[in-house]
């Protein structure tokens, strides 16, 4: 699916009472639907989008410039030679407020987007899970930051009242506003421009005309004539943002697969300069994950080139997890690894990322004396980690056969690879055979000296009762073996065998090959 997430279209739901609302309004949603928060902070030249070849919205570069809301191209372009253009794209805005908006179902069930540049959020219930309503806030910012995202915040008991607190706040270049305690909320919308209002925005002129600025000018106007000229929209958005009426939201509601794509600004020709688009993407992934207590096996991203006529194949970054997993920070280093190791065919202008592969989320609890050697799931993390270091088949797991024969027994396979049942079975008897893990590739001649098996300068010392071998023989490699343990003088354990099928020839007996098979330890 290309949305990440939609309306419910079931009936709208009033809000609840008593509740704790947080708003989020996104003063440069314009602006980073093309560039993202990071880059125009960074590298900002001077960036205008325009809307019928009118400033609608500027880079903070811009506005130093002299670049004002509803200037002419022309004129931008004497204030600002190298300014760069982008035509003003609602279909982009709303898909970025909709991936905030998913990111931010991780906090709350209860998410809405309030207006085009807007998300209200109910956190009443989710205030004793993340530590109280202050490290909340800290982890929507850092959510909303981290998708590339300028936002002013603020909290209030209603939607309404939060939604107007986060707009004003955005116009007084505030990070945020709080008014927590419903008794302080009149007071505090009091003093709120008129003009914050939506449905004021039609009757400006008039209002200003009845030296009506505020909302407790507005509040003192007769209802009834207010209604006849201004409409009872007005009146039921004033009532809301007291908290006299309910308001009514539809909520967001997540998909059931996840798979997004994310056009880029620009053409972005190192892998470097892809990592924060990638983590951007990541933090979507790992909200729906937790939304739908899902854990990642597997995990494709696609890097589309150029189009057209000088085309080139996407590329495709396929990564498998030795154990599902779900944390952002472990995916992001994984992505990380990956993407060093990759050679780009060509400019980067679009990234997709999907789901491919999912299981059910395996919950653990804590234990009261965890084991000093770390819980599982951070021994799974560390072979996912080498897997996109060193490769898939570079890290290798043990995967025994129930054979006798010591070649075809050991076999080893990656470790994304699970292990069957008769493996285990297979390794059982191999640890009751005490025999060693590694094995040579080929069995290595050793040289004998007055009959004696002699390896690296030194005899070996037999310590063991032999291990007779004789099996294969319904096949091509039949093996009739007796298997020692030696010592060396440098107390290093071996494993070495002896050819048994021996012949002789006019009455002398051929002298017995010795072979080191494998080394213990």
């Amino acid at each position: 699916m290309s949305p990440s997430s939609h309306p419910n279209p079931a009936q709208p739901v009033a809000e609840r009472k008593p509740a704790l609302w947080v708003a989020l309004h996104f003063p440069h949603l314009a602006l980073e639907a093309f560039i993202p928060r990071w880059e125009w902070q960074q590298h900002d030249q001077g960036s205008v989008i325009l809307q019928q070849q009118r400033v609608l919205a500027m880079s903070p570069a811009a506005r130093t410039a002299g670049v004002r809301t509803g200037m002419r191209r022309g004129g931008v372009q004497m204030l600002l030679p190298d300014a760069s253009f982008f035509p003003c794209d609602s279909r982009k805005q709303q898909d970025l407020l909709q991936a905030a908006a998913l990111a931010l179902l991780q906090y709350t069930p209860s998410v809405a987007l309030h207006g085009a540049a807007g998300i209200v959020l109910e956190v009443s219930s989710s205030l004793r899970l993340f530590g109280g309503i202050r490290r909340l806030r800290q982890r929507i910012r850092m959510t909303v930051q981290a998708l590339g995202l300028s936002v002013s915040l603020a909290c209030a008991p209603f939607s309404k009242a939060a939604a107007l607190l986060a707009l004003y706040a955005a116009e007084r270049a505030r990070a945020a506003c709080y008014c927590l305690s419903p008794r302080k909320l009149a007071t505090v919308m009091d003093q709120l421009p008129v003009h914050t209002l939506s449905q004021a925005q039609a009757y400006l002129d008039l209002l200003e005309g009845l030296a009506c600025h505020q909302l407790k000018d507005l509040q003192k106007l007769p209802r009834a004539g207010l209604q006849r000229r201004c409409g009872a929209a007005l009146l039921q958005e004033l009532d809301q943002a007291y908290g006299k009426e309910t308001a009514l939201h539809l909520w967001v509601v997540a998909s059931e697969t996840f798979h997004i794509k994310r056009e880029l600004a620009g053409r972005l020709e190192r892998s470097d300069q892809l990592l924060p688009y990638v983590q951007a993407l990541l933090t979507q992934l790992c909200s729906w994950l937790r939304l739908q207590q899902l854990a990642l096996s597997q995990l494709r991203l696609c890097l589309h080139h150029e189009r057209g006529r000088s085309a080139i194949a996407p590329s495709q970054l396929n990564i498998m997890l030795a154990e599902p997993g779900w944390q952002e920070a472990h995916l992001q280093l994984l992505l990380r690894e990956r993407l060093q190791q990759l050679g780009l065919s060509g400019p980067v202008i679009a990234l997709e990322l999907e789901a491919t592969e999912t299981a059910s989320r395996q919950l653990h609890s804590e234990d009261l004396f965890p084991e000093p050697g770390g819980k599982p799931e951070d021994h799974q993390r560390l072979l996912s980690l080498l897997v996109a270091r060193l490769g898939e088949h570079q890290v290798l797991q043990a995967a025994p056969q129930a054979d006798f024969r010591p070649d075809i027994a050991n076999q080893w396979v990656s470790v994304l690879h699970k292990k069957s049942a008769q493996a285990h079975v297979a390794a059982s008897a191999a640890h009751a055979l005490l025999r060693p893990v590694w094995l040579l590739a080929q069995p290595l001649a050793l040289t004998l000296r007055q009959h004696q098996p002699w390896y690296a300068g030194s005899v070996l010392t037999i310590i063991s009762p032999a291990e007779r071998i004789e099996a294969g023989w319904w096949s091509d490699s039949t093996q009739v073996r007796d298997y020692f343990i030696a010592s060396h003088a440098r107390h290093q354990l071996y494993w070495i065998y002896r050819e048994r099928n021996v012949t002789q020839t006019d009455g002398d007996a051929i002298a017995l090959s010795w072979f080191l098979h494998g080394i213990f330890g």
